[in-house]
């Protein structure tokens, strides 16, 4: 079976569909880590698998809440930032291990930080910009 899936978003508008196709392929996971440069994106496409996953909430980035959680008909949905953390205390003091191990969808930014208490499966996805499309690559880790 493949183990990764990579997409070119060339508009805005297709994203959400290019999105669904991810979260279509990876089905039973739902631990997400996005990586990319500051401004690619990484808050907007959490904001749209949080749609696709049927929440109608108020997104905005964590980056100060460091977690924000939403409703959705799947359950919790838990999106995090963890840009501004500097050390693993300061991940284990906010529950960072709760909220992995809770069966809820995990959405985290910046995530280099907690590779190693993630566990064993989860989607990476990179992303990177050019001046004309996003490049999606998520792949299954485990």
């Amino acid at each position: 079976m493949m183990n990764n899936l990579e997409l070119i978003v060339e508009t805005q508008e297709e994203l959400p569909i290019k999105l669904k196709e991810v979260l279509n392929f990876f089905r039973e996971e739902k631990i997400f880590l996005l990586n990319g440069e500051m401004g690619a994106g990484k808050t907007t496409i959490i904001k749209h698998f949080c749609s696709l996953l049927g929440s109608d909430d108020n997104f905005s980035s964590p980056t100060y809440s460091i977690v924000n959680e939403y409703h959705s008909s799947q359950g919790k949905i838990y999106h995090m930032d963890l840009f501004r953390l500097k050390n693993k205390a300061e991940l284990l003091d906010l529950g960072f291990e709760e909220y992995i191990h809770s069966g809820n969808y995990c959405f985290i930014e910046w995530p280099a930080l907690a590779l190693d208490l993630v566990g064993a499966e989860y989607i990476n996805i990179d992303i990177q910009v050019s001046e004309n499309f996003r490049y999606i690559r998520a792949s299954k880790m485990s």
